[in-house]
């Protein structure tokens, strides 16, 4: 069962792993990044910030999918975690059951406008947010459980 899909551009830190994990109490993170799952030092790094008792696994965005869609996943209380709404996009084209997105973190650039206090975005993410939008994904912005979600319909 997914219990949550959340875009991050730092992946897994503390945020994720004790706050959102302990939260939604979730046995299982799924780190969908296609550098990371192919980069040995950055799988080490992830593997030192998970809780303790919450299985990882690092996968790239095509092999996610393909997990998602076999069921192997659905033994896991699944908290997935990608690092930019593109992926997010990707796996949810690819395994249509998600309805509900979490953006957290966005990576800062100049050519992005922001659409709440932490979270940046261009054109062609905004059009990916409309499309999933459109398609029944309610996407929030939550950086912590304790902050107020924000939907991200009203705010693009």
């Amino acid at each position: 069962m997914i219990k949550m899909m959340r875009v991050d551009h730092r992946l897994l830190h503390g945020q994720v792993a004790f706050s959102w994990t302990s939260t939604l109490s979730a046995n299982c993170i799924l780190i969908a990044d296609d550098e990371t799952a192919v980069n040995e030092l950055k799988k080490t790094t992830m593997k030192l910030a998970k809780p303790n008792g919450v299985k990882l696994v690092i996968k790239s965005i095509k092999d996610s999918i393909e997990a998602l869609n076999k069921g192997v996943t659905d033994k896991y209380k699944l908290f997935i975690v990608v690092s930019s709404i593109e992926d997010a996009n990707k796996i949810i084209r690819g395994y249509p059951s998600i309805k509900n997105l979490n953006i957290g973190s966005t990576l800062p650039r100049e050519d992005k406008t922001n659409i709440s206090k932490t979270i940046v975005i261009d054109k062609k993410e905004k059009n990916i947010l409309k499309g999933l939008i459109g398609d029944g994904v309610n996407i929030n912005i939550q950086m912590v459980p304790s902050d107020t979600k924000l939907n991200v319909k009203n705010l693009i």
